[in-house]
């Protein structure tokens, strides 16, 4: 008699009402005896979502059980609620969680990245992701988080876009290694991943990024990490090619500090020689409309350093 009164197997829908009603409980100000108890149950399953999602030891995950997932994880503000709840949960709550709004990032139904529609709608949430680098016992899982959600390129520009973007500068230069490494990482997705976006973002905040903010003696370390990227020099490469001369000029006064660096890694190296001959023909037209010397000699270095490069190892 026994196996006619076995509970009936929850569906991914079910999981994610469940998760629902209990993080609007934990973002309540309620306390009862039965917290703990509803803590545990969240962490459960929060488990269960990634199960779902990733799989498990046993079985790959199942396409229309993630479908019902995610449709049903993005009806409501479950994700939100994800966010706002996260530093109230426990460690390994917090890493579950983190993975399962990364996977759902991905997800698609009716191959529509849904993920996308919802954070269109609620652009505020990347507000949250990056002041969580202000929060140590979340930044790290605030950062994951927020590098998978730009992923997507209209998400990608509301953060580029936004005044928490000129707080990158300051996180890098965090105390702490690892969220300022971590920091620096979604610094480097912002300007790199998107090309189209990144383009019009740096034509459009030439003056205080490239000039007031990059090139200030303060900010040095982030300078040359920023020099150290084969991706940051390929764009200010394209920005030198750019229509506009103050759009030119500004570039010229980054990548020559790409040029001038004593410790450019191999990638910086390899690809400076490999447009040695383009670089050098495009700096022998290159000139301001007034006549400028401090420009033509830091041009004249930058032109015999391209053309004293030797190849280095990789390490």
């Amino acid at each position: 008699m026994k196996g006619l009164f076995k509970s009936k197997p929850r569906t991914p829908v079910d999981i994610v009402k469940i998760t629902r009603e209990l993080l609007v409980y934990l973002d309540s100000p309620v306390r009862d005896a039965k917290r703990e108890e509803k803590m545990a149950e969240l962490a459960k399953n929060i488990r269960e979502m990634k199960s779902v999602l990733y799989g498990n030891g046993d079985a790959e995950p199942v396409p229309e059980a993630c479908a019902q997932l995610t449709q049903e994880f993005f009806k409501d503000n479950t994700l939100r609620l994800f966010i706002v709840c996260l530093p109230k949960l426990n460690l390994e709550a917090r890493k579950d969680a983190t993975q399962v709004v990364a996977n759902l990032q991905r997800q698609q139904v009716q191959s529509r990245l849904i993920a996308c529609d919802y954070l269109e709608s609620n652009k505020d949430l990347m507000d949250i992701l990056v002041l969580g680098y202000e929060n140590t016992d979340i930044a790290l899982h605030y950062g994951s988080m927020l590098r998978e959600c730009i992923r997507h390129q209209i998400i990608a520009r509301y953060v580029l876009e936004s005044e928490n973007m000129k707080r990158f500068f300051t996180y890098i230069q965090l105390p702490n290694f690892d969220i300022a490494s971590d920091a620096a990482a979604t610094f480097k997705e912002l300007l790199t991943r998107h090309k189209a976006t990144v383009a019009d973002f740096l034509n459009k905040n030439y003056d205080w990024l490239l000039g007031d903010v990059l090139l200030d003696r303060s900010n040095v370390s982030v300078m040359m990490r920023y020099v150290s990227s084969k991706d940051n020099l390929r764009i200010m490469m394209n920005l030198l090619r750019e229509s506009s001369k103050n759009i030119q000029i500004e570039a010229f006064h980054v990548f020559k500090v790409f040029v001038a660096n004593q410790n450019k890694p191999p990638e910086i190296v390899s690809i400076l020689i490999a447009n040695r001959s383009k670089l050098l023909r495009f700096f022998s037209d290159f000139k301001t409309d007034k006549e400028d010397a401090q420009f033509d000699q830091d041009k004249a270095q930058v032109v015999k350093e391209i053309a004293a490069l030797e190849p280095k190892e990789q390490p």
